[in-house]
């Protein structure tokens, strides 16, 4: 019997983006060989993407849907396909069509030959604006810098293993961040180079605003670096200080002119100019350690559509209780 892998795409506003994307994964998966089911997780739409999601499950055994109560965003979405997904092994891939479904065969070749955890690397970004790729390349290098754990050119299409998968599962924190929990893990790694496709129908639905929460949450979920970082500030200001105090100390005993108005006041800006900033690191870490406290489901499902859940995940889902 051949292993299944289960395919996991968020889904937001894609409308007709879903059609067009299960179609190519049908052609790639099914020219492969692969047994394989989709599951689509539909991430609180506003508009025809949970029909189309289940008109695809009418059409097609193989497709499942999730829908979501709200927008939850994507990392939950995520976390909603692995908890769901049936697979030996299981993709993530985003429903855009920026992530090529033609390496997902590459994915398991090396999956199937040990590799717990595949990575699709990127070869190119030609499929991206200039400032998404920046943006992009500063966030993973400044993440790896505090972190550790190696971002530059990651993507979140990527193969787990179902031992990876359980792993994932298992890590209770609200606030996650999958591209980053995915590399924490271990386990045997393999990577596959891609190129970035253009998107297919439509503009990004990520906001600059959007881009920004995710990288704050990716950093405070994973690192207490900003917190060490204002701690060091702290010092240096205070070193600032007393190098600043000895000097006018010296200058009014020698009986020189003490500096002035002007000096004082871009001093008080620069100092509360940090405080504020410090405070706001403090908020961020804060307001997350408030969210795992609450102790809130991380999301809710609304509705589901498509075959039902192989006797197998139902039989491990009872065990683990």
């Amino acid at each position: 019997m051949n292993a299944l892998i289960s395919v996991i795409a968020p889904i937001y506003n894609e409308g007709p983006g879903v059609d067009r994307f299960v179609a190519r994964l049908t052609e790639v998966l099914t020219a492969a060989a692969l047994d394989y089911e989709l599951v689509l997780v539909d991430d609180g739409s506003a508009d025809d993407s949970w029909s189309r999601i289940a008109r695809q499950t009418l059409v097609d055994p193989r497709v499942r849907g999730l829908r979501l109560s709200r927008n939850f965003g994507k990392e939950a979405a995520l976390l909603a396909g692995l908890e769901h997904a049936a697979g030996d092994a299981v993709v993530i891939i985003d429903s855009d069509l920026q992530h090529p479904p033609s390496a997902i065969p590459a994915m398991v070749r090396r999956w199937q030959d040990g590799a717990q955890v595949v990575e699709a690397v990127k070869r190119n970004r030609t499929g991206q604006s200039i400032g998404n790729r920046l943006s992009s390349r500063v966030f993973n290098r400044t993440f790896t810098r505090f972190t550790g754990v190696d971002l530059v050119d990651a993507t979140d299409f990527r193969l787990l293993g179902r031992p990876a998968v359980d792993a994932l599962r298992r890590m209770p924190e609200h606030s996650s961040f999958f591209r980053g929990t995915s590399s924490w893990i271990g386990f045997t790694r393999d990577t596959v180079e891609i190129d970035i496709d253009h998107r297919e129908g439509g503009a990004s639905r990520w906001t600059v605003r959007g881009l920004f929460r995710l990288a704050v949450n990716g950093l405070t979920s994973f690192t207490s670096a900003p917190l060490h970082m204002v701690t060091l500030a702290g010092f240096g200001f205070a070193a600032f200080a007393v190098v600043l105090g000895v000097q006018t100390l010296v200058r009014w005993i020698s009986g020189g002119s003490v500096a002035g108005f002007t000096t004082v006041i871009l001093l008080l800006l620069v100092t509360g100019t940090f405080v504020l900033i410090g405070l706001g690191v403090i908020g961020e870490y804060l307001a997350r350690i408030h969210e795992e406290v609450r102790g809130r489901p991380r999301y809710l499902v609304q509705e589901r559509a498509g075959s039902t859940v192989p006797d197998r995940w139902v039989v491990e889902q009872r065990a683990e209780r």
